[in-house]
């Protein structure tokens, strides 16, 4: 069973892919749907953005601010 799957099948894998490891099939079809569509590695991209954001944030103390001003 190794269909593409639609933009939102896609695009709730990668979501999912953050929580959790994805089946291998699933994993492929992904990357399948990614070199195939136009817009999803822009969703993709987004989503690896956002999840850098939220660790630098995790990683962020008063201490640093404190030497920036």
């Amino acid at each position: 069973m190794l269909f593409l799957p639609t933009c939102k099948e896609a695009a709730a894998l990668l979501i999912a892919s953050e929580d959790r490891l994805i089946s291998l099939p699933d994993r492929v079809r992904v990357r399948l749907h990614l070199m195939a569509c136009k817009t999803c590695p822009n969703f993709e991209r987004q989503l690896l953005t956002m999840r850098n954001a939220l660790q630098q944030w995790r990683n962020y103390t008063v201490d640093e601010t404190e030497n920036q001003g």
